[in-house]
């Protein structure tokens, strides 16, 4: 998929080329490796195997196996070892195969990481990032298809970033390793090969800033990560039958930037969330409830939020096509909040 054909998410250049999102995270990573020497990559299969995705696709032969290490399958221990590499002076950025092996070392991360810089009084920094994919992609079982998004942003301490593009989630990751706090970066499985226009001179984007990524009059539809794409679809459809909404994606949802999302509301005076992670406390749940505290009064319809079904990923394709929200669900939602 090539996000430039539809949706001008680039900013102008003098000089675009078309990448993946794959390229654009190693890009990312090898260009912040040589502006800092204390920058490494460690996880499984990142040097010899060129990452499991290829995300670190030539990076072992720029950086030598010092600073691109591939890790024995010991995410407790390659975590903790990355953990307190940056108490001491480096900056880590820690790969998983997928966020749902991230539960091993969960420890390292929620008790570690997060919490070292309150702890110490602030005699240490935790500078590390963990990357890699998160939520489903397609029939991976229930064991390989969770969304953590929303488990790691209820932790104080940690920024959590989920970007939907390429030229989002090259600037995002600059950022990212250039923070002095622990973040946690999700990908997809599914967004490695899409394709997008990229600038050749260097940029970077703050983190904890939504974008409204196309404008509208009529509805707020907010989403972050790969499933924003059933919302652009959605948008198109609902375009045809005169019904004009403003999509604004996350790119970071801790911290959250409730002020894009309060503004866009008191515009359009309705929302919806679309977000591919379970109902319970979910990122969803949480603007859901901010709007209605901050911006009731602008509201002229409930607040809908879509998810996926409350129950583990089915494998069966007719199921996990059941369980996963699309573009109808979108806009059946919309049009709900419209009383259509």
């Amino acid at each position: 998929m090539c996000f430039r054909k539809k949706y001008n998410y680039v900013k102008k250049s003098h000089k675009m080329a078309i990448k993946t999102f794959r390229e654009v995270i190693a890009e990312a990573m090898s260009e912040e490796m040589r502006r800092d020497e204390s920058i490494f990559l460690i996880g499984e299969e990142v040097a010899e195997y060129n990452g499991a995705y290829k995300a670190s696709k030539g990076m072992l032969d720029e950086f030598g196996a010092k600073r691109v290490i591939d890790s024995p399958i010991a995410e407790a221990g390659f975590s903790g070892i990355a953990v307190g590499s940056a108490m001491t002076g480096c900056r880590p950025i820690v790969e998983y195969m997928t966020f749902n092996f991230s539960l091993v070392s969960i420890d390292q991360i929620i008790n570690n990481a997060a919490k070292i810089y309150q702890m110490s009084g602030g005699q240490f920094n935790c500078p590390i990032v963990f990357r890699g994919p998160t939520a489903s992609a397609g029939q991976l079982g229930a064991t390989h298809s969770q969304a953590f998004e929303n488990w790691y942003a209820n932790v104080p301490g940690l920024k959590v970033i989920v970007p939907s593009n390429p030229y989002d989630a090259k600037g995002l990751l600059k950022s990212a390793i250039r923070d002095n706090d622990p973040v946690i970066f999700m990908e997809s499985e599914q967004m490695y090969g899409d394709k997008m226009e990229m600038p050749d001179e260097e940029y970077t984007i703050e983190i904890g800033k939504a974008e409204i990524k196309r404008e509208g009059t009529d509805v707020t539809l907010v989403s972050f990560g790969k499933i924003i794409k059933q919302a652009y679809i959605a948008a198109d459809e609902l375009a045809k039958e005169g019904i004009s909404v403003e999509v604004i994606d996350l790119r970071t949802v801790r911290p959250l930037d409730y002020d894009a999302i309060f503004k866009s509301v008191k515009k359009t005076n309705r929302l919806v969330v679309l977000e591919e992670a379970w109902p319970f406390a979910s990122v969803a749940s949480e603007i859901t409830y901010m709007v209605q505290q901050k911006a009731f009064d602008y509201l002229d319809a409930p607040i809908k939020r879509i998810t996926t079904k409350d129950t583990s990923a089915p494998y069966a394709p007719n199921l996990y096509e059941a369980w996963i929200p699309n573009a109808k669900d979108v806009v059946e939602a919309v049009k709900s909040v419209m009383y259509k």
